[in-house]
This record gives structure tokens, sequence and C-alpha cells, in this order.
């Protein structure tokens, strides 16, 4: 009952407060250096997403002035149906191997929020299947890109609720933050409002990417 009523507070927050934040201007298909790749949380409005892929993406443009940068929205629909997360995972890949075929020098940051971390995990090999809005991995991204991806971005990420973490390949190039007593990534959380407040890292989360691209 909480993860339901936390998704419904934001789906809530999402049609009145979140829109009236400026959110950067979302390009694809660019060879530029740094390719930040967004997968949205459920019903998370905005560019690449309000309350985090916005904020992240604006923080790496002020922190990584050096290089180039676009962005990609992951295409799905980021509600509450089974197939939702599949749909992302399948995308994500999709556009992660076109945009590395396309434009050979060029370097991915993954970035996910709430079910789109879990279209996160599932593109690098880590199965959110049994977290919630979750599902089984469809598509990963193919060995040979794996160098390509610099920093994995990761906010209220539902498989930590069931015990799980991104370990191998990715471990040492992912950031994962969990607020305390966020109900989505931590079990037994209590409090709905903590699952909003990532933006409050978006500047971690840049600076950590810096330290990989």
């Amino acid at each position: 009952m909480r993860i339901r009523y936390c998704l419904a507070a934001l789906s809530l927050v999402g049609g009145t407060a979140l829109t009236t934040l400026s959110a950067p201007a979302a390009m694809a298909a660019a060879c530029t250096d740094i390719d930040v790749v967004a997968a949205r949380g459920t019903f998370e409005p905005g560019t690449l997403g309000a309350i985090v892929g916005d904020p992240v993406y604006s923080a790496l443009q002020r922190k990584l002035t050096g290089k180039s940068l676009s962005s990609y929205k992951v295409n799905y629909p980021a509600d509450l149906s089974l197939t939702s997360a599949a749909q992302g995972n399948s995308d994500l890949v999709n556009h992660v191997r076109s945009q590395a075929a396309s434009c050979p020098n060029q370097r991915f940051i993954l970035v996910g929020y709430s079910q789109g971390a879990n279209v996160v995990d599932n593109s690098i090999g880590i199965s959110s299947a049994g977290a919630v809005v979750g599902s089984p991995i469809v598509a990963t991204i193919p060995a040979a890109l794996e160098p390509r991806v610099a920093a994995v971005l990761l906010f209220g990420n539902p498989i930590r609720a069931i015990g799980k973490s991104v370990t191998g390949t990715y471990q040492s190039r992912t950031i994962d933050f969990c607020a305390d007593g966020d109900p989505i990534c931590e079990n037994g959380g209590d409090d709905v409002l903590a699952h909003l407040g990532y933006t409050a890292n978006a500047g971690t989360a840049a600076d950590f990417a810096a330290t990989r691209v």
C-alpha cells in the first residue's frame, strides 16, 4: 500500500509543482563527447524527468565544461503496466547501440530514477524482476560497448528494496542514491516524500560522473 501511495503521490506532484521546473532541451543523434541517456520515474513529467533527469543533465553541463553533451529521453510508458520497464530496457539498449555505431568516439552516462532505475539495471545486466515496477531483462548493452559507458547514476532504485544492487562490470562506475525511509528502495521505508527529493543529489551525481569521463 505504501508503494502504491508513493507512486500515486509522484503522479499528483508531477501534475502540479514539478511542471514549473525549467527543463533543458533534449538532443539525440548528435556526435557529442557524452550522450546522457535518462530513464524517468513512474509518471514523472519533464524533458528528461523533472525530479532527476533534468537537474542531473543541467548539473553535468555545469560540471563537464570541457565536453560536449547531448541527451536522450528513454522512450517508454513509465506507467504501472507489467511491460513498462521492459519497453524502456529495450529502447535504452537500442539507442546506445545505434549511437555507438553512428558516433565511434561517443561515451555514455546512464541515468535512472525509480522505475527508470529498473530500466537501467536491466540494460546493464542486473535484473529488476521482483522489484516494484520491475521486469525481467529483455536486452543488455553489448560487452563490446561496456567501456563506453562512463557512469551509471541511479536514484530511488527499486532493486535495493529486494536486497540487490549493481555488481560486476559496472559496479565501480555506479552511484546509487537511496534516501532514508524511501519505500521504493528501502525495505520497510515509510517516508513517501523521501522518494521525491532526489533533485538534491544532482550535483553529487555530476561530481561522481566527472571523475569517470
